[in-house]
This record gives C-alpha cells, structure tokens and sequence, in this order.
C-alpha cells in the first residue's frame, strides 16, 4: 500500500498515524481533510460522489475499474447540480479511462475537477480497505499538485485541524436553505424523468441532505413533495398542511443534527400524520423516540448489503451510506426494531405499533443498488390511503404481473 507508483506521483494520501500513501492525482488540485471510508458498489459512482450523505468523507472505491462509463447530467444525486458541499475526494485502484458508454457525455477526471473533487488513482485499495477493516475509518487528508511537491507540515498541520464526524452536524451544509417544490418522477430508460401533472398526495420532507432519487421515488406515488431546510419548525412543516412527512438522508453525526431536529420531530409525531425516515432520517427518529444512536467501527457504505424485514420474513439486498447507526438495544418500550443486517446485526429500521410512523437505515430508492426494498414508499403512501380512506395498493407485485 505504500509503494511508490510506476509515474511519478502527483498526489498522496496522509493518514492520522503518519502513513503516507503516493498515488497519481486526478480531478481537482489542492487538499481535503475528511473521514476514509470505503464503498464496495460496482456501479453507480456518480451517483455514489454527488450523494450528499458523504459529506466530509473521502471515498476508497472497492471495484477497480472507476470512470469508465463517463459522467452525464441526469446521475446527479444532489438537489442542487452546482452545489460541491458532500465528499471531500475518492480512492482509486486504476486510472480513469475515456468513458464508454452510450450515455456518457463528460469524462470522470474533468468532472471531478469541476466539482472540487480530489481524487487519487493507483493505489492498492484493497490494503486500503482491509486496514479500514481492522483499524476502522481514519481521518485523513488527500493531496494532488501536478508537479508532485507537496507542504508536509502544512498537510499535517490540516489534517490534526480536521475534527473528525463525531460532534458534528453537517446536514446544516448540505440541506436546502429555502423551500423548494418538486414534483419529477423517477427516471425511465429513453425517457428521463416525467412531471407529476396531477398528483394525489402531498408530502413535506425535511432536507437533511435529500438524494434526487428519493425525491423521485416519493413524487412517482402521485405526489408533490415540499422540501424544507433542515432547521424548519413544526409549525413551518405543519402549516403546508401535508398528507405525510419524511425525513431525509443526510450526513454527520445525529446527535449534533438533534439538538435542533429533535424537538421539531418529537412535535410532528403529535400530529398522527405519517411519518417515514431513511439513513439520517431515522436516526433522528430513533433519538426523538428515546433511542441512542452510536458510531460504527468501519460503517456501512455498498449497495449489496442483506437486511431482514422482521415483519415479513423477507431478506432483501439493499444500499446503504451510514457511519452511525440506531443502538438496537436502547429501543424505549413501544418501539420495535423492523429490520436488521445480516452483515452484523445491526439496526437496520423501526416501526411504531399502533401510529404511522416508521423508518429504515438503509436507501429503498437504491440509487444505486437493487430495488428490493422499493416497497416501503409504497408502505409509506398506503399508510396514508388508511388515513385517507382510500384502497390500499400492493407492495410487492406477483411474478411477471406489475402493482396496480
């Protein structure tokens, strides 16, 4: 891992105990302190680098070849396309080649250059993610100069400045600072994606660092979603007078994002709407519930991890982004743990028995991943039709027969 590359190094990774990893230097120049994790999806790394949960962490990418089906427009997972609040750089094994696919129309190094994004190629991530493994995620700092000379003490100097995740609320970066309103549909192959003319329900969510594609999932239910800052009030939430409230993904640590998120969520659960949260979102939940949430050792970040639906019996393979997860065992009396990874056990959704509220740690929109687990926005809308009386729609569809 810290051998020296067949080019001259343009780029290096500084790790907290000293290790200093040389590498060849793509996307944007300069440096980025962050947290390094490792994400073990094969597809999908536009989506994986825009994915506003990754704020402040630097990416070690498992799957070798990066970049070589390009960048396009319509994979961004940022509310904002020109936003650069979320990763602080990426990890790769090969070099980036020139985009072959049909749909590309940029090239990853030149995107990631007009991103802000650091990046670092030829390196053995494997070791990398092994040592993460054992060691668990380290701060660290990421450096590309293209002539190769780099500022030792200053890049120390930045990297003991960096305070780490735990403390820290960054869903404040990421979120939206004015509501926003967003009826677009999920995307179809040779379609894009579609406007919902005349939709049915009315969804507030809070913007802790929304992906679009959750966004679309909730707006292909025949619904407008409302989209709020992170520091909006109840009363602001309550007064667009919504049929249901979700709670986002986002990133940092839920503690920090709780002490104003919290009581806000502890006010909506008063109004017997349904209520339904992902990643950071039922975090969040959990903690206004009377739950404790903790850090994780290595994190969960990939897009083939199994998760067990307690209720159903039903194992799916889901995606998932989190560094801090809901303690299962500090579940207060009427909360029940809903789901459970079949990697270690852990925490993985809860549910309420008896009120509407429910929430999961991992991503049902899968973007990207597989969509085991997209039934549960329409268990989110059905709870809704129930208050509604309206005719409930099925969440799993018969073999070779499509839901209603």
């Amino acid at each position: 891992m810290t051998g020296w590359p067949q080019h001259a190094p343009t780029a290096m990774i500084l790790l907290q105990d000293g290790t200093r990893i040389p590498g060849i230097g793509i996307g944007a120049t300069g440096s980025a302190a962050g947290e390094i994790c490792f994400n073990t999806a094969m597809t999908g790394y536009q989506e994986i680098l825009t994915d506003p949960s990754y704020a402040g962490q630097i990416i070690t990418f498992t799957f070798p070849h990066i970049g070589n089906v390009g960048t396009n427009p319509e994979d961004m997972e940022t509310i904002n396309p020109a936003s650069r609040s979320g990763v602080r750089g990426c990890i790769l094994r090969a070099n980036i080649t020139a985009p072959s696919n049909y749909r590309a129309v940029g090239q990853l190094d030149q995107w990631l250059a007009s991103r802000g994004i650091i990046g670092i190629a030829g390196i053995d991530t494997r070791a990398l993610t092994a040592r993460i493994r054992e060691k668990g995620m380290p701060n660290g700092i990421i450096a590309h100069q293209k002539n190769g000379q780099f500022d030792l003490e200053e890049l120390e100097s930045k990297l003991k400045a960096f305070p780490g995740l735990e403390g820290q609320d960054l869903a404040i970066s990421v979120s939206t600072t004015q509501t926003l309103t967003w009826q677009s549909g999920e995307w179809t192959w040779g379609q894009g994606t579609e406007e919902i003319a005349d939709p049915d329900f009315h969804i507030v969510a809070m913007d802790f660092g929304a992906k679009t594609n959750i966004l679309r999932a909730l707006a292909s239910q025949s619904a407008r979603v409302t989209l709020v800052p992170a520091t909006a009030t109840a009363q602001d939430i309550l007064a667009h007078r919504p049929d249901g409230i979700f709670l986002s993904n986002g990133p940092g640590d839920p503690k920090a994002t709780g002490t104003y998120a919290v009581p806000v969520i502890q006010q909506l659960l008063k109004s017997g709407l349904p209520l339904f949260g992902i990643c950071l979102g039922h975090q969040l939940l959990a903690l206004a519930l009377g739950a404790k949430t903790k850090k994780m050792h290595q994190g969960h970040h990939g897009a083939n991890h199994p998760v067990k639906d307690l209720g159903t019996g039903r194992v799916e393979i889901t995606s998932m982004n989190h560094g801090f997860a809901v303690d299962g065992t500090s579940l207060p009396q009427g909360v029940e743990q809903s789901h459970i990874s079949l990697f270690d056990g852990s925490n993985a959704g809860l549910t309420v028995p008896g009120k509407p509220v429910f929430s999961v740690q991992y991503h049902p929109e899968a973007s990207p991943g597989p969509h085991d687990a997209h039934y549960l926005f329409t268990r989110f809308f059905n709870l809704i039709r129930q208050q509604k009386g309206l005719p409930e729609q099925p969440e799993f569809s018969a073999p070779g027969q499509a839901a209603e």
